[in-house]
């Protein structure tokens, strides 16, 4: 062999390894991101979830890739969305609130799922127990629904001599408009009021929604929780306020919003959460193996601008209990 033919035979051999090393390099994983509400009110969820799977030690973009699907509210589009995602043969798929975790899993039996629930897992057909969830799935449960009865609670102090509230629930999580309905009913019969229940799925029902707490003259207004109404807290807020309508919410972004109380879970925390049972799963371990958590730091937010734009007189227990107060 000449010279030069050996030279550029070496060269292009050295030039083709890198290519061939690249080759060799396993897939990075995708994981699918499941969520039934918008991105913009949820970016800081999303951005919470991040930091766990950082903590886990996967960065987005560098050794884990995420598709995201956004339902905006309109939960009817979730199995197909589950189901495209499972078609991508996808490494895991994070589903949160209730109404995704339930696409999911029914989408797949298989692929590891972790999710956020306000309602009981068990009794959702999730997980087989708390402690060994059996299956493909686990992740955190907030019992947002089982809060319904403690937001009365607070609104009855608010609002002591309101002789009827209402409760807000989305039809189409009936999940959970059940369960918030029930423990509702028997929150408001224990303070000796009345319920009443109106329902909303769109934009246009909630004006309608709140047009009727007007005309049925209720005194206060119990926000279920609902991936929908989050996406809408602004609407909701200004809804209230327009109206009058002294109102308890799930969530402190609606406080901080302008709404009068709100009563939850620290949301951030439990996406954080998520992102680090994510990571777990994804360095091998199994969801059967993963106990789920259950939310256990709550915090009070109340709005004393709001208070008295109302005429609202805060209770000072209220107030020494409160974890923010908005002024």
């Amino acid at each position: 062999m000449r010279r030069r033919e050996f030279i550029a035979l070496v060269g292009s051999s050295v030039a083709a390894w890198p290519l061939a090393a690249r080759a060799q390099q396993p897939a990075m994983p995708v994981v699918g991101f499941l969520y039934a509400g918008s991105p913009g009110p949820s970016a800081h969820l999303v951005a919470a979830f991040r930091r766990g799977l950082e903590e886990a030690g996967y960065v987005e973009g560098q050794n884990v890739a995420i598709e995201y699907r956004w339902a905006e509210g309109q939960y009817d589009q979730l199995p197909a969305q589950a189901a495209d995602l499972v078609r991508r043969q996808v490494a895991l798929i994070v589903a949160a609130p209730t109404p995704a975790a339930l696409a999911a899993k029914t989408a797949s039996s298989t692929i590891p799922i972790v999710f956020l629930t306000a309602g009981d897992p068990v009794q959702l057909g999730l997980v087989a127990s708390f402690n060994r969830p059996g299956g493909n799935a686990t992740g955190v449960t907030e019992f947002g629904a089982r809060l319904t009865a403690k937001r009365v609670e607070l609104l009855h102090q608010l609002v002591p001599k309101a002789p009827v509230i209402a409760l807000l629930v989305n039809p189409t999580n009936s999940s959970i408009a059940e369960s918030a309905t029930t423990d509702a009913t028997a929150a408001a019969h224990a303070f000796g009021l009345q319920l009443y229940v109106v329902n909303a799925s769109t934009a246009g029902e909630l004006d309608l929604a709140f047009a009727t707490l007007g005309q049925q003259r209720i005194g206060a207004l119990v926000v279920s929780t609902d991936a929908f109404f989050n996406s809408k807290r602004e609407l909701i807020v200004a809804l209230a306020a327009r109206h009058a309508v002294p109102t308890i919410f799930e969530l402190r972004e609606f406080t901080a919003a302008g709404g009068l109380v709100s009563y939850a879970p620290r949301l951030a925390d439990e996406y954080r959460l998520i992102g680090i049972y994510t990571g777990k799963i994804l360095k091998g371990a199994k969801p059967a193996d993963l106990p789920v958590v259950q939310a256990s730091k709550f915090e009070l937010v109340i709005n004393l601008k709001t208070a008295k734009t109302l005429g609202l007189e805060v209770p000072p227990s209220l107030l020494a209990r409160a974890d923010e107060v908005i002024e």
